[in-house]
Parts: C-alpha cells; structure tokens; sequence
C-alpha cells in the first residue's frame, strides 16, 4: 500500500522534473499521465516539427528515444532514493514497426530492478489512437550515486525557476 506521503513526494518530483526540463525535452510538451514508485506514463502532444517526412506524420526515431530515456530518468527518481548523480550506461531501443501516426505519443517505463549503483528501466511507445500497438520497446541501465543532498532535494531548494 502506498503512502500518502510517498504520493506527495511522487507528485512534487513529477512536478520539479517538468519545471526543470532543459533542451529537447522542453520542447516537447510534456504531460505526466502516471508518476509513482510503479512506473511512468508520460504523453507527448503530436507535433509535425518533430516528423521526418514530407506529410509530416514519421517521427524521428532519435525523438522516441530521447522520450525514453528522459521518461527512464523520471522512473528512476521515483523509485530510488536520494540520487545524488544519475547517468545513462546503457540505452537499447527496438523499433517494432514505423512511427507513422498524427497522433499523440505515450510511453510508459518502469525502473523494475535497483541496486546501490545500478537502475535497470524497462519502457514502451505506442500512439494514442485506438489500437495501443507498440511502436518501440526500450530497456536500459543507470549508474546511479545515493546519499545527503540528492538531486531531489537540491532541485527542491533550488525552486521551479532553477
């Protein structure tokens, strides 16, 4: 059974994660759909700027991956406690058929095996348009350091605006 602080600490990573997002990951409109020690779902809006064909509807594989990655991350966070420093050692991504769709992109991942050092992440994509068929499945691995003055809570000090 999960605590109702644990659900307060879940939310307020979920929230620190989006406000601190840098680069790629800011641009992609970001919406947290699931955030908890379970898993994450995350949802990302269509847009044509990320498609590499001219009818604008084949997502660029890198996109898919950057996704997974970050969504890695934020299971990570919450699942782990107090990272210091996280870095990704091992990222695979099988692309299971085209990513050819105008509609929204999910992706769910869980950290489903934590040591001292190591997160093990395993994810999948799929469209937002009825049939739910996987477009990609990811796995990965994450060195990891614990201890005083987590990441979490240096973004907590540090506020949303860091």
């Amino acid at each position: 059974m999960t605590s109702t602080k644990d659900v307060e600490k879940s939310a307020m990573i979920a929230r620190m994660w989006v406000s601190q997002a840098k680069g790629l990951i800011s641009e992609m409109g970001l919406v947290i759909e699931r955030a908890d020690q379970k898993g994450v779902q995350l949802r990302m809006p269509f847009n044509p700027d990320f498609c590499v064909d001219e009818a604008k509807t084949i997502l660029h594989g890198g996109i898919l991956t950057a996704l997974l990655d970050s969504t890695f991350g934020l299971a990570n966070f919450l699942a782990v406690d107090d990272i210091q420093t996280m870095a990704t050692l091992d990222l695979r991504v099988d692309y299971l058929r085209p990513a050819s769709s105008r509609a929204d992109v999910v992706v769910f991942a869980e950290c489903y095996r934590k040591t001292r050092h190591i997160a093990f992440g395993s994810g999948k994509v799929w469209f937002d348009n009825g049939d739910c068929e996987e477009v990609a499945r990811g796995s990965a691995t994450f060195a990891i350091t614990r201890g005083k003055g987590s990441l979490f809570d240096t973004m907590k000090k540090a506020g949303p605006s860091a």
